[in-house]
């Protein structure tokens, strides 16, 4: 897939088109349809990533900085948008910020900890 097909991808599981996007970030109308001619600049590449909650490398590659391949679609657009919410909420963000410095052991216990929580939401 493409870096243009990824962007429409994404644009379409958030409900906004390319157009919308490019409005909203200040882009030149048409100028995200030429993305995989024309190399991105890292800010441009920021800017897109910080707008979908994805890191720039999934922006170019597909792939997270794991190298896993992420299905965007999988995602609800609803709990995509909830998600950017606790994302960029400061009293919120350090479940995020947390995930960083923290120990493989103590991050397992903490998924484990949402999965009951989903479990127990019925989901």
């Amino acid at each position: 897939m493409s870096i243009y097909e990824r962007i429409r991808q994404m644009c379409r599981d958030n409900g906004e088109t390319v157009t919308g996007l490019e409005r909203t970030l200040g882009f030149a109308r048409g100028s995200l349809s030429k993305i995989d001619r024309n190399s991105p600049s890292a800010g441009r590449l920021q800017r897109l990533a910080d707008h979908f909650g994805v890191s720039s490398s999934y922006i170019l590659t597909g792939e997270t900085e794991n190298g896993n391949t992420i299905d965007v679609a999988y995602y609800k657009p609803d709990t995509a948008k909830e998600t950017q919410k606790v994302f960029e909420d400061p009293n919120l963000r350090l479940l995020f910020d947390a995930a960083k410095d923290s120990k493989p052991e103590n991050i397992r216990l903490a998924a484990e900890m949402l999965q009951r929580f989903k479990e127990m939401s019925g989901e």
